[in-house]
Formats: C-alpha cells, sequence, structure tokens
C-alpha cells in the first residue's frame, strides 16, 4: 500500500477560493475515480497559503491507472480549468505506511465508504 502526499502552494489570500472551487467542481470526481481519501488540510504553521492532500492506494500500478482515469475525466478537467490561476506551485512524494499502521489505513479507509 502507499499514500500519495500532493502539496500546492495557493496564491497568497486564495486558499479559501481554492476550497471551495475544489469542494464544488473537483472533490466528486476525485473521490469516485481515486477512492481512498486520506486527508485534505491546509497549513496553519509553517509555509502558509499551502493546501495537502492524501491519497490511498494499493500500489504505483493502481495509482497510474486512477490518474490517468482521473485525467481523462470531463468533470475534472473542467475543475482544472477553475484553478488555473489559484496554484503557485505542486509537489508531490510517495508514502509508504510503517508496517504496524497499514491496518489501520485499511480500516480508515473501508470506514470512510
Amino acid at each position: 500500500m502507499i499514500v500519495e502526499e500532493r502539496i500546492y502552494s495557493i496564491k497568497v489570500g486564495k486558499v479559501m477560493e481554492q476550497f471551495k472551487v475544489y469542494e464544488e467542481f473537483g472533490l466528486a470526481a476525485q473521490k469516485r475515480i481515486l477512492g481512498g481519501l486520506v486527508g485534505y488540510y491546509s497549513v496553519e504553521v509553517g509555509p502558509l497559503n499551502t493546501i495537502v492532500h492524501m491519497w490511498a492506494y494499493e500500489d504505483m500500478n493502481e495509482r497510474e491507472r486512477r490518474r490517468a482515469q482521473l485525467f481523462d475525466d470531463p468533470e475534472f478537467r473542467q475543475y482544472l480549468a477553475r484553478t488555473a490561476g489559484l496554484i503557485d506551485k505542486q509537489e508531490n512524494r510517495i508514502l509508504k505506511p510503517a508496517p504496524f499502521f497499514e491496518r489501520s489505513l485499511r480500516a480508515m479507509l473501508s470506514a470512510a465508504g
């Protein structure tokens, strides 16, 4: 199992606007196609105007397949067009859960449905 951590630097003062656009136009498509949403956050201490979200996958193959589906989705492409002017920078990390945490992560994802 892996967790993808996506880190976005948002233009100053635009975090709430990004959240609103995402909730209205991006969230449903991502949840439908990507599945395992682990969390969606804004940074309060540290590099401000930063949004972090994490998605769980069985492996890199599943991630690659689901992300390809996402970028083929017209609803998601519409969302991307609406956020083009809000994002300054993007980072991406792949995390591997500690052996003792993977069971908890799976249970959390199951409970979230």
